[in-house]
């Protein structure tokens, strides 16, 4: 009995865990150069719900990516690039259709993220949002080396602030200990170090990248800069091939392709 309780319990986990898979949807991005798809994450509710609604509206339906970078970033999907003519200025997007962020530590900016741009902070201060349009992060690779550097960079301040509270004060004592007794002093050394990562760690605005991170920065590449900014909703699955072909497309000086880059439709399954 207790043997059938057990497979009737494994059951009911399994199928759990396959309806929470399928609650995941599918989008399908067809373009005038090849298909993208990509899945969109059930845990960034409002954003989901806001692009879905407007692609079943089609409101992207034949609009234009109107601005990429090769190494950083293609976007897409601007209302004024729908009839836009032949270098013009567009993609500007739309205030009515800014929404609240959404941002999660969990999504970075690897290569295929999927996620909403946004004004900036001195015109838009609470991030939010602007759904009229999205992008999707082409990136470059990066080495464990830059990584490293930019570590240290970004958290020389932070790290300043510990040394002169945790190290500076011990210091002499440390260097004294080092001749006498080298166990004590690696014990000690290590206590100091722990304590300054923590205080490192405590800190908002500090860097350390997670070994997730540096797998997907230093063998698929991303845009780190972008973490932290801007609301990630998705990632690519398929068409990566499509991604690069946009992204290396010439273009003018506002970063629209001299040849127009058309979005046919984009499709939620």
């Amino acid at each position: 009995m207790k043997k059938i309780y057990r497979i009737a319990l494994a059951l009911l986990f399994a199928a759990t865990g396959l309806n929470a898979q399928s609650s995941e949807k599918t989008v399908i991005i067809n373009t005038n150069v090849g298909t993208m798809k990509a899945r969109l994450y059930d845990d960034v509710p409002n954003h989901v719900r806001t692009f879905i609604a407007r692609a079943r509206q089609g409101e992207f339906n034949g609009t234009l990516f109107t601005r990429v970078i090769k190494e950083f970033m293609i976007q897409g999907g601007a209302p004024d690039s729908k009839n836009a003519p032949a270098g013009a200025r567009c993609g500007f997007g739309d205030s009515s259709a800014e929404i609240m962020p959404e941002l999660n530590d969990k999504y970075f900016h690897k290569r295929g993220a999927l996620a909403a741009p946004r004004q900036n902070d001195d015109v838009n201060p609470e991030k939010k949002s602007d759904m009229s349009q999205f992008f999707i992060v082409q990136g470059k690779v990066y080495r464990n080396g830059e990584l490293d550097t930019l570590e240290l960079i970004a958290n020389q301040d932070i790290r300043k602030k510990a040394l002169d509270k945790f190290y500076r004060p011990i210091a002499v004592d440390l260097k004294m200990l080092k001749q006498s007794n080298k166990r004590e002093y690696n014990k000690r050394v290590t206590a100091v170090n722990a304590r300054i990562d923590s205080m490192i760690l405590a800190t908002p605005g500090h860097l350390i990248f997670t070994d997730e991170q540096r797998k997907a920065y230093t063998t698929d590449g991303g845009c780190h800069h972008l973490d932290g900014i801007y609301t990630i909703f998705g990632e690519l699955t398929e068409g990566f091939d499509v991604l690069d072909i946009i992204a290396n497309q010439p273009k003018d000086q506002y970063d629209r392709p001299k040849k127009d880059i058309r979005i046919i439709s984009v499709i939620i399954e």
